[in-house]
This record gives C-alpha cells, structure tokens and sequence, in this order.
C-alpha cells in the first residue's frame, strides 16, 4: 500500500467525503479514514514493474460512472431556471409563440436574478463555497460552451425599458452557466445543490424566495404579457392534468444535477396549485419585479370579457342569444374599459383582474336577470317552455331551464366523479427517488425498485387494465354537439321563453332581482363578502358549483365577484342603501329592457307591465340586514324536485 501513489486520485469518499486515499495489494483505493474500499483502480502505466502480469484490457467505464454519481456543482437557482424552461417549452407545445420563452419568460427570469441578487450582479448573495462566474464582457469565457446550459438557447435583447429599471447592456446576453463538478468543490453534504442549506434558512426582508408554485407566476406573467389564449384556470388545469411540468418537475433535471436533503423541500411538491394562492404570488412577484404596465387588453383580446363570455356560454351549452345580455351588462358596468382591464403592476395598488372568473361572474348575473334563481320562478318559465316546445315541435325551441338543469347535472357529476377518481389514484411519489444524503442513496434506490416490483406484482394479481393515456389538452372541457350526441344542445335555442315584447323591444319577463350581498366587509377584512350555502337558493348554488368546477375555484371566490358586478351593475341601489338603516328590509325590482337586436338594460326601476300569460312570479326576495361579514338570502324549497 502506498499512499504517495495514491495523492493523484482527488475524488471525495462517498461514505465521509474525505479526501484521503490509499492503494490495497490489488490495486484498488481504500479511505484511509473509514476504510471504504472503491471499485476504481489505479491505472498502471508501466507493466515492469509487476512481474509476471499482462494487461487484458482497460476499463474507463467506471472513471466515467464515478464522475456522474458526482454530478456538477449547481445552485438553487439553476435548478428553478431548469423548471421555467421545461414549462415554457410545454407552453410552447401547448400552441404559445415561441416568443414567451426566448424573450418574455427570460428577460422576467434574469430580472429576478438581478433583483434577488443572485446573478447578473458583482456580488452574489451565495459566494461562501465557490465563487459565482459573474457574467463579464469576455465571450470566450470557458464556461459558456464547456457546458450545455439550461438556458443557452436563449438570446434575446434586454428587458423593455417602459418605466422600469434598465437593465445592465453587459450582462444582457448570457445566460447563467452550470460549472463542471471537477472545475470546483463538491456540493453540500445537506444538500445536492451547493446553497441547497443557506437558500432554506434565507430569510432577507424585501426579497421574494422563488419556490416552485411561483414558477406558474412567472409563467403567467409571461401569457399575460403576450396576451395568449391561455386563463390562469385553464394554466393550473393544464397542470393537473400533467401538461405543464409541476408535480416532480425535478424529474426533469439533468443526471449530473445530484438532488437529495434540503433540495427536497425546495422541489418536491405534493399538493396541487391553488387558484387564489397563485393569484397572490402573481401580484406579489410583478410588484417585486417592479414591472411596468402591460399591454393593453382590448375589445380583440381573447381575455376580455365579450369572447370569455362566449367561450364559458359554449362551455356549458347555455344559447348563444345570452351573449348580447353579457356583452351589455359588460357595457354598463364598466369592466370592459381598458384601463379596467390592464394590469399595472407599478400603480398604488397593483391588482391584476381575475378574467375568467370575471367572466363567469358576468353569466351568473344574466341567468339571475332572466330566470331570478329563486327555486320558484326558473321552474314557471320552464313549464311555459316546455308546453310550447310540445306544440311546436318544428319551430326554433324555447330554453328550457329544466332541462338544461338535468342536462348539466349528469353532465357534471360525471365529470367530477372521473376527476375526483384521478386525484384519488394520482402517485405522489416520483419515479426518480429522493433522499436525505448522499449516504442514503443505496437503500433508496432498492427500496424505490422493491415498490416498483410489487406495485407490478399486484397489478398482474388483479388483472388491472393498462392505465388510459392522458388526453390532449383542450381549452373545452365539454363537447355539445347537435349530431352524433344523446346529450341535448342548448346553444340555438330561443330565449323567446323568459322574453315579451312592448313596443319595438323585447323585455323580460321577470320583473325582480335579488342582490347575492347587501352589505360589503369592511377595508380591513381579507374578503369583500362571506358566502353560506344554507342562506342562498338551491339554483343559485348548483350554478355557482358549476362554474367553480370548470373553474377550480372556491365557489365563494366566483361569488364574491358576482357581488362586485352587481355592486357596479345597480350602484344607484348600493348608494341609496348607505342611507338607509342597517335593518330595513326594501324590495328592489331592476327593469332591463332587451331589443331585438341588441339588449338594453334601463336604470333600476319598476316595469310598466307584469309578465304575460299564466305566469305568475313568486313574492320579491327580501333584503335582510347584516353584519358587514355576513350576506344571507332567504331559501327556497329544493331544487332536485323542479315543478
């Protein structure tokens, strides 16, 4: 054994990551502290000194299997990069123009960087194992092309300049570079990444630590920007259904880029992404970014809310002849302004418009000005429906509430139940497995291989069925065909049904209107309006369940927006009501007035007329008094029995 001839083999210990090596009788180096004999062997060079001995053959194949269980020394940073590009990519399969990943989504992510300080700058906050290659003028830096970066296909010009911080010219063209594992030390013990420990424990105020739900906040800063056909619902759906890289993104990552201890909080994720959390983080990481206002959504955007309206009417198979009532009520509130709608993340207070929801908001408070949703009214009009669509089986069919109900109902249980199935069987654990240290690897890896093996086991036991490929993705999560379907099509049926017409114009038939809020929270509360099943109608509900599925929403989200529309919709009311007592319970009957071409909808106010024919409405909702946190609406009786 002889440890002078042992000082060239420079490698770590996979056992103490000492670097203190001796040779056996056979030629194989042993730690001289922990004993750990390796497989590598000393490469002989001059065959005289062993005699009676003949090289058969040289063997590299470990060397090279040794420098891969090493890995490459990397940041935490790089690792999120590597995320974002994997996203935009799928983004990009998804139908978005290649200019989100190569100019948008980089420039925000080297934005980031700078702001966060942690590269594009002179002095990194992590410089305590290895100095970070800043990025300098010199191009032929041996960093740049020894590697393949995660971002390297990326070049782009430096960030919009429109009322944000310039970016430095010198460090605009360059993406951050991974350094080889032999060009400096080993990572962290703790950790696979070299600041995989300090980057948990950093807690610097005024700075935004990136995780990997904001890495959908990037990216849907980056369609936001672009102005894509892409809602921040249909993002997070993407998402579930395995479109868009989340869960296990570090499955992705490169072989060299090693993963285990404190890495595995930082990457691992086991829960799904949440609509409002997301919302937060968006406007939390634009502020930071302190970017500045955004193109314009205009009246040809598909995020306005005149072609929402029309996708989420298609969606669930209401007539297309609503789109004129959404269009107006649009109109007359206001939400369709630009100003409105653009978001500026540098205004006092930045607040981006939650589109789709918004938009869904919008059908809800149409269907309540035509149908009331009062469990009694929606079921009057459906019985005149249906005995005219009896009668007149050839002529263009009137909207049958009723059965749109039962329609919608099936259509949606059905869909639920598949989901919350797939949800249920979805693994969480990740077919790369993760572990706590570089010494656990070995009984990880066994244990992973031992689950695989009985997982196929079993499954061979119960002669399961091969798992379904996933879908391709869609912006409709239902399909309402006229032919080939024994579902009923809504969508070219007549809302002559809830409609009379006076004059030159049609006007509805219902003559009342219930508010879903009275009172709004306070400044100081978290929420606009708090939202109690038990206090609202039956119809009212499964229209808001609804729209909360297709939506991935918290129903009282969708109705605390349908709140703020009515809040603008009948702002006379609102006004009149500060004035009053808090305990004054007063009817409110808005007219809306629709003609034959277009809807026009008149100031609050009492028609002229009550509705024709045998219809008669039940008795006005009242509007009770209460606490700034709590809205409550008398109940009607249920909804499963439709009169």
């Amino acid at each position: 054994m002889d440890l002078e001839e042992a000082k060239e083999f420079k490698d770590r210990c996979s056992q103490c990551a000492a670097v203190s090596w001796g040779l056996t009788d056979e030629g194989k180096y042993y730690c001289t502290s922990c004993h750990n004999v390796t497989e590598r062997s000393r490469e002989v060079i001059n065959t005289g000194a062993i005699p009676n001995t003949k090289i058969q053959a040289i063997n590299r194949g470990l060397k090279r299997k040794r420098k891969l269980e090493k890995g490459w020394d990397w940041y935490v940073c790089e690792g999120f990069q590597h995320i974002l590009y994997q996203q935009a990519k799928a983004l990009q399969t998804l139908g978005v123009g290649p200019e989100l990943k190569n100019e948008v989504l980089h420039n925000f992510w080297k934005r980031y960087l700078q702001k966060s300080k942690q590269a594009y700058c002179k002095n990194p906050v992590y410089t305590s194992r290895r100095k970070t290659t800043v990025l300098e003028d010199n191009p032929s830096h041996s960093d740049w092309d020894s590697e393949p970066e995660l971002l390297s296909d990326l070049s782009c010009p430096s960030f919009v300049e429109s009322g944000a911080e310039s970016q430095p010219e010198v460090h605009a063209q360059k993406p951050l570079p991974i350094i080889k594992a032999s060009q400096s030390e080993t990572a962290s013990v703790c950790s696979g990444s070299l600041d995989g420990v300090e980057y948990s424990l950093r807690k610097e105020k005024g700075i935004v630590k990136m995780t990997v739900p904001r890495t959908l906040a990037f990216c849907y800063l980056s369609l936001l920007w672009q102005r894509e056909t892409i809602t921040l619902a249909d993002l997070l759906r993407f998402v579930e259904e395995e479109h868009i890289p989340y869960v296990n993104a570090f499955q992705h990552f490169p072989e060299e880029m090693k993963l285990y201890g404190r890495d595995k909080g930082i990457f691992a994720i086991e829960s799904w992404p949440n609509y409002e959390d997301i919302y937060k983080k968006i406007i939390e990481v634009a502020t930071f970014l302190d970017l500045p206002r955004f193109p314009d959504i205009t009246e040809d955007c598909y995020l306005h809310p005149n072609i929402l309206c029309m996708k989420y009417l298609m969606e669930v198979n209401l007539p297309d002849e609503m789109h004129d009532l959404t269009c107006h009520v649009v109109k007359v509130t206001g939400i369709g302004e630009v100003d409105f709608l653009t978001f500026d993340p540098i205004a006092k207070k930045a607040k981006t418009v939650k589109y789709d929801v918004q938009a869904v908001a919008v059908i809800v408070v149409v269907l309540k000005l035509l149908f009331l949703l009062d469990d009694n009214l929606e079921w009057s009009l459906s019985n005149i429906a249906e005995k005219y669509n009896e009668k007149n089986e050839e002529d263009k069919p009137w909207f049958d509430f009723r059965k749109w109900y039962q329609v919608m109902k099936k259509a949606i249980d059905e869909k639920k139940q598949k989901w919350e199935e797939a949800r249920a069987k979805y693994l969480w654990k990740s077919e790369k497995p993760l572990y706590h240290s570089a010494i656990d690897r070995s009984v990880v890896c066994k244990r992973r291989e031992m689950v695989v093996s009985l997982q196929k086991q079993f499954s061979t036991l119960v002669d399961s069925t091969p798992t379904v490929e996933k879908k391709s993705p869609s912006s409709f999560q239902f399909s309402w065909t006229e032919e080939g379907s024994d579902r009923t099509c809504f969508h070219g049926h007549s809302l002559q049904g809830v409609l009379k017409q006076k004059g030159q114009s049609l006007m509805t038939k219902n003559s009342l209107y219930w508010l879903s809020t009275q009172k709004f929270c306070k400044s100081y509360c978290k929420h606009v309006t708090t939202y109690e099943e038990s206090n609202f109608s039956l119809s009212y509900q499964f229209i808001l369940n609804l729209f909360s599925f297709l939506l991935r929403i918290k129903t009282s989200l969708l109705h605390e927006e349908v709140s703020l529309i009515e809040k603008r919709l009948f702002k006379a009311k609102y006004s009149t009501t500060k004035k009053k007592s808090s305990r004054s319970r007063k009817k409110f009957t808005p007219e809306i007035k629709v003609s034959l071409g277009r809807s026009l909808l008149g100031v609050p106010g009492t028609l002229s007329s009550q509705p024709a024919g045998a219809l008669r409405p039940g008795p006005p909702l009242p509007l009770p008094a209460q606490p700034s946190c709590r809205n409550t609406v008398c109940t009607r009786q249920p909804l499963a029995t439709p009169g």
